[in-house]
């Protein structure tokens, strides 16, 4: 298998969460453009309406149809994402469309095209565990420089709401023919069936469910919540200082992914404590950032949320990997992805319930909340291990199918 092979899988992944996260930072700009808050937080959060269904259907179409079509249909979604909502100085319609086919992207993305590299590394002989490390690697990458590249022009370009998805509808267009000759990894015309098998699994529900909407979650907080409640404190560059709490928060993640590695153990959710152990100390300082309005509090809460995002986004793909059965594996990926969105609906959330509590108040709540499944994970971190593995060994990168 060559590394070109790897490479273009690993571009398709990279330039669709570019698309995902290059919203994000300009937040700040549609509030500045007359926007509620709560129109801005649902448009956010409006894509996990395209990508939840596309994270549950994509690794079953790509199951029957094969990695390779339906990760073409995420690359072109994707593109067609960042025309539409281009198109959105002719009104919220527009943005609110493509935000849902930006979601299908993503889906593509985290779900087909994470077993994609999976398999294609499996093929080539690289080291267990390889294809999950720089599939989530690629893809926080590309949520990082989406979000700074858009946050840049927005604040410094030309047309601050079109010129960012142009960019990136370019970048998605370059990408496609290189994706197009990667080879098949999956067996077309497979079983549609008995894909989600794996959700059944203790280890699923009682480790990695308790974890997964964190991961999104966790992020929302650092980069949707936080500008929005400290942002006017840093005067004209607030647009600037949104762009920077995105970026760092990802960046921070991407940094302690192979922190992520050497912390798992096929015996103890060891990773996925750490994870959970990060996420309510960073939600802590959020609550005090929020108190005091402290921008600089705000950053140092994103680093900390930043590092618990990275470890768990890592940690949880590999619990998964080893609780699926090969032919699961897109299936439960998608799931997993799914699962893990659910979190980006937190900005909504809290924004509908400010009007009852205040931010502080809310996120102490999120503390006591992430705290419980903390406490859920640890009673279950050494049970319902996956049979036949060691507790001493290695994490073990399952075979693909086909």
């Amino acid at each position: 298998m060559r590394n070109g092979s790897i490479s273009a899988a690993l571009a398709a992944i990279f330039v669709c969460a570019w698309g995902g996260n290059q919203f994000t930072p300009l937040l700040v700009m549609y509030r500045d453009a007359g926007y509620s808050a709560l129109t801005v937080n649902a448009l956010l959060g409006a894509y996990v309406l395209g990508l939840v269904p596309g994270l549950l259907l994509t690794g079953t179409l790509s199951g029957r149809f094969g990695r390779r079509p339906v990760a073409l249909a995420g690359v072109l979604a994707s593109l067609v994402a960042s025309l539409l909502l281009a198109a959105g100085t002719f009104g919220v319609g527009w943005i609110a469309a493509g935000r849902l086919v930006t979601g299908f992207g993503v889906a593509v993305a985290m779900a087909v095209g994470t077993t994609w590299v999976t398999e294609l590394c499996f093929r080539s002989g690289a080291a267990p565990g390889t294809g999950a490390r720089w599939a989530a690697l690629c893809l926080t990458a590309g949520f990082a420089l989406g979000a700074a590249v858009a946050g840049l022009l927005a604040q410094w370009g030309p047309l601050p709401m079109v010129t960012p998805y142009l960019v990136h509808a370019l970048l998605a267009l370059a990408v496609l023919p290189f994706v197009v000759r990667v080879p098949e990894t999956g067996t077309a015309g497979g079983a549609a069936h008995g894909q989600f098998g794996g959700l059944r699994h203790p280890r699923f529900r009682r480790v990695i469910m308790p974890m997964a909407p964190w991961i999104f979650g966790s992020a929302a907080v650092a980069y949707a919540i936080m500008p929005q409640l400290v942002g006017d404190r840093v005067g004209q560059w607030s647009l600037l200082y949104s762009t920077t709490l995105t970026v760092g928060t990802l960046v921070v993640g991407t940094l302690v992914q192979p922190l992520a590695k050497r912390l798992d153990r096929t015996g103890s959710a060891r990773a996925v404590i750490a994870s959970m152990t990060l996420m309510p100390l960073g939600l802590l300082i959020s609550m005090f950032a929020a108190i005091v309005r402290s921008p600089g509090l705000a950053l140092t809460a994103a680093v900390a949320l930043g590092c618990a995002y990275g470890i768990a986004l890592v940690s949880g793909l590999l619990e998964l990997q080893r609780i699926a059965a090969p032919h699961e594996l897109a299936a439960l990926t998608g799931a997993y992805y799914a699962l893990a969105y659910l979190g980006f609906l937190l900005p909504s959330l809290l924004s509908l319930l400010n009007s009852v509590a205040g931010y502080p108040v809310l996120l102490g709540a999120l503390v006591v909340v992430a705290l419980s499944g903390t406490a859920v994970i640890l009673r279950h971190s050494r049970a319902h291990l996956p049979a036949g593995v060691p507790a001493d060994a290695n994490e073990k990168e399952l075979a693909p199918a086909g």
